[in-house]
């Protein structure tokens, strides 16, 4: 925007535009007082200016531009968002002032709280070529403070994809007003997109917990998917309670994992889940019984390979690899887990390729993993899981 002074310079100079003395001073005075700050008192010689009758077009622009600089200043708001409107439909201004007008109205009825004022201006703007940042962000922010959580849904997303493209990442205040605007409108898959997305930008645990815990709410997920949940839980931190250690713990022993249940146990006395309290000695069994369930797994292991490879069971070959590579065997337990998976006539083959990531995850191949994991489809909870591993995974979390 042209400096304040500049227009009544600009009549000074002989463009044209005639301004009575009467309009002139006072106007002349503002612009005086504007510069040391004295907003209040550059709107009162305003006023006087504005109080001139048969005011020509040109004056009354000139009044209204100095008037929305003087309003503003003095902290009135709402006279200096009405000003810079007025101002930007005088047919003194030029193509890009206009624009310019147009910002700073809508800047303004943002801190009146107008936000109607703000998406009618703001949507008139951008129409008319804007393209300043800080107007588009408080557009986006008025559209959701007026409760059309549609459109500032849509045009968030237009913004993160454009970043994207640009090879930029998306702010973070842009994500999370993504999230909330789907979240406003209930809308469960825009929701978990774009708390995916600001899970692979800014990896904190509140977005984690936010995720990991949406998935296990989520109509539609399948009960089965407790202990892969839980193995989520546990590498990204996100698990939070006594009784999740204990639950897990107790299906991976029940699935035949005792190696496994070892690691959710020990894992919840370092984080003083288990061992403390009233159930402290419950813990202590439940441990005790980990203990020896892997004990006797670690006998009796490879005992039934022959037997399991020669079967046509494709699922007891990736059960047995996959207890392979929880007891540290990872080059033989996937070798088992990729043969079972070509063997192919599974009952859920979802499930197994995301076993089949999350083994390779144990194993220390990440990328291979990431590989497994992109190729999990099912609607049920196992592709959303498969997901957040990946988003974990390429972090390098």
């Amino acid at each position: 925007m042209a400096p304040i002074g500049s227009a009544l310079a600009q009549e000074q100079k002989g463009s044209g535009n005639t301004v009575r003395p009467e309009v002139g001073k006072p106007i002349q005075a503002a612009l005086d007082l504007l510069k040391s700050k004295r907003g209040k008192e550059a709107l009162a010689r305003v006023h006087e200016a504005d109080a001139v009758p048969n005011k020509t077009p040109y004056e009354a622009y000139l009044v209204e531009r100095v008037r929305a600089q003087a309003a503003a200043a003095a902290g009135d708001t709402a006279a200096a968002a009405h000003a810079f409107e007025a101002t930007a439909a005088s047919s003194a201004v030029s193509g890009g002032e206009r624009l310019q007008f147009l910002a700073a109205a809508a800047g303004q009825y943002y801190l009146a709280k107008n936000y109607g004022k703000v998406v009618e201006l703001g949507a008139r703007y951008f129409k008319d070529g804007g393209s300043d940042k800080s107007t588009r962000a408080i557009y986006i922010q008025a559209l959701y403070l007026s409760n059309d959580f549609a459109r500032s849904a849509s045009e968030t997303l237009a913004d993160v994809h454009a970043e994207e493209a640009a090879g930029r990442a998306p702010t973070e205040v842009q994500l999370q007003l993504l999230t909330d605007s789907y979240q406003k409108q209930k809308d469960q898959k825009g929701y978990a997109n774009a708390l995916e997305k600001l899970l692979a930008y800014y990896p904190k645990r509140d977005y984690w917990l936010n995720a990991v815990y949406g998935v296990a709410g989520r109509a539609g997920i399948s009960d089965r998917l407790a202990l892969d949940l839980a193995r989520l839980k546990l590498a990204t931190g996100t698990m939070q309670t006594t009784d999740e250690y204990m639950e897990a713990a107790q299906l991976s022993l029940q699935v035949g994992y005792p190696a496994e249940a070892k690691t959710f146990i020990d894992q919840g006395y370092a984080a003083g889940r288990l061992g403390t309290g009233p159930e402290a000695e419950r813990h202590q069994r439940l441990r005790d019984l980990a203990a020896k369930s892997l004990a006797e797994d670690k006998k009796t292991l490879g005992q039934d390979d022959a037997q399991v490879a020669a079967s046509k069971d494709a699922a007891a070959l990736l059960n047995a690899g996959f207890n392979y590579v929880l007891n540290g065997s990872s080059n033989k337990g996937l070798e088992m887990m990729e043969q079972g998976m070509r063997r192919g006539g599974l009952k859920r083959p979802d499930d197994e390729r995301l076993h089949l990531g999350y083994a390779y995850h144990v194993a220390g191949q990440k990328q291979k993993a990431i590989q497994v994991l992109k190729t999990v489809q099912g609607s049920d909870g196992t592709a959303s899981l498969a997901r957040l591993w990946i988003i974990h995974l390429g972090r390098g979390s």
